[in-house]
């Protein structure tokens, strides 16, 4: 055996110079859709509630946010939240959301993966049964039920903000596709839900439909921020955007009910059938009667992983009157990692290719 080779395998740790960064994360994904979960080395963010602490770590704190999103740590379609204290004492903790665009409202698949984590890293004191966890999200305070059998995490359910119709069957046209039919609404995120079965297109919501799923969604998301005001919610200014364009099609499987695909951010594609959709999608079917209190919907995404989604209560919530919803899933923790941000390294911010 070469000294080299003997070397190799008793020198297996790196130590980075004092001036490196090291963040630390567990990765984890939802339905195929990745959470990077920073646990450690993330510099400290100033304020008094989750969306103070967004506003901080925008102005302050952004190129590390593309460091771990983009390449060459991340990829065009990573998603990663930094933990946080709760907004008041009855919560457990706060959550922010970060992808390639910036910083969402609300992030259903993380919800799901962060209660996983939170029984698996012992943070809760977690019985058998459910397991109740406050969690606060930019759009406010989510509800979670981490189901635990036999020491082990079987499921999550959460019950989102309120979630609301803004508008049904609206029209905008958009350039290369002529006139698109949505519904726009908001499940801790606005976002435009175009039916395939309302409108005509080249391409379906497979994989083999991938990068026209990405360049449509955000032609159509473009085209409704352009021309649509009522992008509004009735209190918080910071959530007042478009997030994404979710289409909805039918599913070749008898058991589900239908499929969504999410576009969001700057073309993200959601592997999973997108939470914060599913609670939007919730106040869509209820407003059309297409879902009563006891129903549960299936709804898979372009993986073909399942979220299930339901309606818990009615609420009057500013001008609108909302649903709470209620989203299953899980989720599974896929590795840990310690990034290093050399201070000389030229690509320290990370790029993206689309």
């Amino acid at each position: 055996m070469s000294k080299t080779y003997q070397n190799i395998l008793k020198n297996t740790n790196f130590n980075p110079k004092k001036d490196w960064l090291q963040i630390k994360t567990i990765d984890m994904h939802t339905g195929g859709e990745p959470l990077r979960v920073i646990v450690d080395g993330f510099p400290e963010l100033k304020g008094n509630s989750i969306l103070e602490y967004r506003r901080y770590c925008k102005e302050h704190y952004d190129h590390l946010r593309t460091s771990l999103m983009f390449e060459p740590r991340g990829h065009a379609d990573m998603y990663g939240c930094i933990l946080l204290p709760p907004n008041d004492n009855d919560g457990d903790f706060g959550i922010l959301f970060i992808h390639n665009e910036g910083y969402s409202t609300m992030c259903g698949h993380a919800i799901i993966a962060i209660s996983t984590l939170a029984v698996e890293m012992n943070w809760i004191d977690y019985q058998e049964g459910d397991n109740i966890i406050k969690i606060d999200a930019p759009c406010g305070r989510i509800i979670s039920y981490a189901h635990v059998k036999n020491g082990k995490v079987t499921g999550v359910r959460f019950h989102c903000v309120p979630s609301f119709v803004v508008g049904l069957d609206r029209k905008v046209k958009v350039e290369g596709i002529g006139d698109i039919i949505y519904d726009l609404a908001y499940g801790g995120a606005f976002y435009a839900y175009v039916d395939m079965a309302k409108n005509n297109f080249d391409f379906d919501l497979t994989s083999n439909s991938y990068r026209k799923l990405i360049t449509k969604g955000m032609d159509i998301k473009h085209a409704v921020i352009e021309q649509d005001s009522n992008i509004l919610h009735p209190y918080e200014e910071d959530l007042s955007f478009l997030y994404g364009t979710i289409f909805i099609g039918n599913s070749s499987k008898e058991n589900i009910d239908s499929r969504n695909v999410c576009i969001f951010a700057e073309g993200e594609v959601d592997r999973c059938p997108t939470g914060s959709g599913v609670s939007g999608r919730m106040a869509i079917h209820k407003m059309r009667n297409e879902i009563q209190y006891g129903d549960t919907m299936t709804i898979e995404s372009i993986t073909d992983s399942v979220f299930k989604g339901s309606v818990i209560s009615e609420e009057e919530f500013g001008p609108y009157k909302a649903v709470i919803p209620q989203v299953e899933g899980t989720a599974h923790i896929t590795g840990m990692n310690t990034f290093i941000i050399d201070p000389d390294d030229p690509m320290k911010n990370g790029f993206i290719f689309r």
